[in-house]
């Protein structure tokens, strides 16, 4: 399985998991528990994406220098964490279900890796 096609599965998991997810969540905790649901898994699906386009560039023949490497990872962390603060300031988003949102992704990694790896052996 190539990166992009891991990022690109790992993407469509993470964005139907956080639809299902947002549901339940508007109906338990309203509309800040379904945006916190929705924004957080829109924050990992594009910290995913950022990372793994990183990491193929600097994998590649074409890639950066190990401080361009660190100064763009912090860059990606420092707005990350921004919008993150901006959506819990404004209380457009609920914690716990900012948290949830953020936590499918990694879900999603795991579940796809296993399954390319199953199907490699």
């Amino acid at each position: 399985m190539t990166p992009s096609n891991m990022t690109a599965r790992v993407t469509a998991a993470t964005c139907a998991l956080v639809a299902l997810l947002a549901a339940p969540a508007g109906w338990l905790g309203g509309s800040t528990a379904a945006l916190g649901v929705l924004a957080g898994g829109a924050l990992a699906v594009v910290n995913f994406r950022w990372l793994a386009a990183r990491a193929v560039a600097v994998a590649s023949s074409a890639g950066v220098a190990g401080g361009a490497w660190l100064v763009g990872a912090g860059l990606r962390l420092a707005a990350f964490a921004a919008a993150c603060a901006v959506l819990l300031a404004l209380e457009w988003a609920h914690p716990v279900a900012l948290l949830a949102g953020l936590s499918v992704l990694p879900c999603a990694v795991i579940v796809e890796g296993l399954r390319a790896a199953s199907r490699e052996r």
